[in-house]
């Protein structure tokens, strides 16, 4: 049987954001082609942190190498990586360990049943992703461009919160998402910590929150 994990990112910027429609549909996905799916892997954090700032990516590539994986499922190709180079280094390093990756909403993957590189895919992936990457930069851009345009409008004035203002309970569930998944899940206060690599007073802060919202 084809064994199979699930890649889920969202970008930190957009708050609102939730990896659970991607994980949703791969896993729809892996039950209807049989897979056994062996785990699911989700984030939030930026597409333009590098593999070593994407702690739940990383995680993963390591499980990869005491695991036998066929395939990593994930919802687009601006899941893999930050631009094309570590997009395509990213897809060399599993094609390397014989792992295929399947990119849903354009139904491509990266390898053949044999396990050989597939030499169309790989071209239109190239493509999609240097078309992807241009995207992200226009966005940076704009993002960077309207936050010099609020320093100048402010002058010497800070950007950001208040200092001394205190955070919602609100505020700390949708920062920390990645954690109010895992309490869900009824995992220990230490396995939360080290699964999101966070302090353990993260943790019990969110689940405290949680608790005062109704969503434990």
């Amino acid at each position: 049987m084809t064994r199979a994990v699930i890649y889920s990112r969202v970008s930190s910027e957009g708050s609102r954001q939730d990896t659970e429609r991607q994980t949703n549909e791969l896993v729809e996905y892996a039950n209807t082609m049989g897979y056994e799916l062996v785990w699911v892997y989700e984030e939030k954090v930026s597409g333009f942190k590098k593999n070593n700032e994407r702690p739940i990516f990383s995680r993963m590539l390591d499980d990869l190498k005491s695991q036998k994986i066929d395939k990593v499922l994930v919802w687009e190709l601006s899941r893999i990586g930050r631009n094309v180079v570590q997009s395509l280094q990213n897809i060399q390093l599993l094609t390397d360990k014989k792992v295929s990756i399947y990119i849903k909403n354009f139904n491509l993957e990266t390898l053949n049943e044999d396990k050989t590189p597939n030499g169309l895919s790989l071209f239109m992936v190239q493509i999609l992703f240097s078309v992807a990457s241009m995207e992200s930069q226009l966005t940076l851009s704009r993002l960077q461009s309207g936050y010099r345009s609020l320093i100048d409008s402010q002058g010497s004035k800070a950007v950001g919160r208040k200092a001394g203002s205190i955070e919602t309970e609100e505020e700390t569930i949708q920062k920390h998402s990645d954690i109010l998944k895992l309490l869900k899940r009824n995992l220990s206060i230490r396995q939360v910590a080290g699964l999101t690599k966070k302090s353990t007073n993260t943790v019990l802060k969110v689940r405290k929150s949680a608790i005062g919202l109704n969503l434990l």
